[in-house]
């Protein structure tokens, strides 16, 4: 029987060789970078103690009761609750937009009724079918509450004006008319307490998975393994032919400081003229430890050129038209199957990055023994 190859020692990654390892395969997993866990990195930092995000913050989250079970094998799980605030015109208010948000903003005293009756006023519903994101904000919050939390903020995220975004952008954002602060509305939520790295470490960890770090996988060798799960870029995968497909990245700038330097885990900026999205104080991810010193993550949205980190898929028109040639292709291939943020191209959170890449092992030992083809895609990356 050939070994499986994986590659990319992130999330999606991990579970296939977790799984696939279990059932008796011989998994080789590879990586270009000298650490597993991908973009939920975590380490300790030297000087503080305090265990960092390294590619910016990650809360997990989820309404998947299996998801929430499974990663939970590999690590405890700590209470924790994102409550994020945001600083606009020198004033400090929580998001998502809530009871008290709005309160604060207007200086009113409304209840729910009251209030759900004034934002219906203040949106603009001469807008019945939002065709961007500026116009998604303005029939559901107005134009006040656009220009301070939203307008500012997405054009420095994005790089492009919001009426160039896509309306379902904003869909994710709700707005609330009670005094609920939490940023997620899943019904599971918290914090490894041994951070991300130890749990992709747990799952790699099997006699039947090795792990090949600082390796970057060659599509020639791909016919000496009887698959190929890749969770890598997949225009990297066809040598850049359609050209590279946009996205934005990310830059951090740190600062160690004493004591407690902004009293919360996230606070968004939201005017244009500060030049960074958020600061990120990454001991108050970790609430049941105690440290002295802080650290903070000033954080920096840019596009990604051919050296940088990806993070963000940007998914406009051009980018879709690309996407759908290297799709064609992929159909192509016969032993390769895309998973994972940079697979697919889209955005994904940490758990439905696990909820796919489950199903895909699942699928794989069921096609397998059968002599079936595994798919070249067990989502569809358009949708």
């Amino acid at each position: 029987m050939k070994k499986i190859a994986v590659v990319g020692a992130g999330f999606s990654g991990a579970v296939i060789a977790q799984e696939l390892g279990k059932a008796g395969y011989d998994i080789d997993v590879f990586d270009a970078r000298p650490h597993v866990a991908g973009n939920c990195h975590s380490q300790r930092d030297a000087e503080t103690g305090v265990m960092v995000h390294t590619y910016g913050p990650h809360i997990f989250h989820t309404s998947n009761e299996k998801v929430w079970n499974y990663i939970r094998r590999f690590d405890e799980f700590m209470p924790f609750t994102n409550r994020v605030k945001a600083i606009t015109k020198g004033r400090v208010f929580s998001l998502p937009v809530n009871l008290l948000t709005i309160n604060q903003f207007f200086g009113k005293t409304f209840n729910p009724e009251e209030a759900e009756a004034f934002m219906a006023s203040i949106g603009d519903r001469s807008i019945e079918t939002a065709q961007n994101f500026e116009e998604q904000a303005l029939r559901f919050v107005g134009r006040e509450l656009y220009e301070a939390f939203f307008k500012g903020y997405t054009t420095k995220q994005w790089g492009v004006h919001p009426s160039e975004l896509p309306a379902s952008i904003l869909k994710r954002l709700p707005v609330r008319f009670n005094y609920d602060d939490n940023y997620y509305a899943s019904t599971f939520q918290g914090m490894p307490r041994n951070g991300y790295t130890y749990i992709v470490e747990r799952m790699l960890d099997h006699p039947n998975v090795k792990v090949h770090l600082n390796t970057k996988f060659e599509r020639a060798i791909a016919g000496d393994y009887a698959h190929v799960f890749y969770s890598g870029p997949i225009d990297a995968w066809f040598g850049f032919t359609e050209g590279r497909l946009g996205y934005r990245t990310l830059d951090f700038a740190a600062e160690r400081h004493e004591g407690d330097y902004q009293g919360n885990a996230v606070i968004n900026y939201c005017d244009e003229d500060v030049p960074w999205t958020r600061i990120s104080e990454h001991k108050h991810f970790s609430p049941w430890e105690t440290h002295t010193k802080t650290l903070i993550f000033k954080e920096y949205s840019r596009f990604c050129e051919e050296s940088d980190t990806p993070y963000y898929p940007i998914r406009l028109a051009k980018e879709k038209s690309q996407l759908n040639r290297y799709i064609e292709l992929a159909g192509g291939e016969t032993n390769v199957t895309f998973v994972g943020r940079l697979g697919t191209y889209r955005y994904l959170d940490m758990h439905i990055t696990i909820a796919e890449a489950l199903d895909v092992a699942e699928r794989f030992l069921a096609c397998a023994p059968a002599g079936e083809r595994m798919p070249a895609f067990m989502v569809d990356p358009l949708g």
